[in-house]
């Protein structure tokens, strides 16, 4: 006799050992992305850049190169320093939010 492929109990979800029920959800590209940052070198220094998508940007950040207002919804970089003095740590606690245009014509004034 050909063998059944059907679940012999009613009532219990024929799951795989290891696999989760329900449909797998959809990987968001542009979150995926954003959450690696860019490493760039400038005359000040070492960066770490990770851009903020228009969705992911949630709370109000001043930029530090306007000292204007970046507001929830408006797409954005973070920034910080991955040489500095006191370290890596100190580096990333000293982040900062600056407007896309800001951070590409930031003067490096010593």
């Amino acid at each position: 006799m050909p063998r059944s492929n059907r679940p012999r109990r009613p009532g219990k979800p024929s799951v795989q050992p290891g696999r989760k029920a329900g449909p797998v959800p959809e990987l968001d590209l542009e979150r995926a992305r954003a959450g690696i940052p860019a490493r760039e070198s400038a005359p000040d220094g070492e960066w770490s850049v990770r851009r903020i998508t228009e969705r992911n940007a949630a709370k109000d950040y001043v930029c530090p190169g306007c000292h204007r207002v970046i507001p929830p919804g408006l797409a954005h970089l973070v920034v910080w320093q991955e040489d500095s003095l006191f370290g890596a740590a100190a580096g990333l606690a000293g982040r900062r939010h600056w407007h896309l245009n800001c951070w590409r014509s930031r003067s490096y004034r010593y």
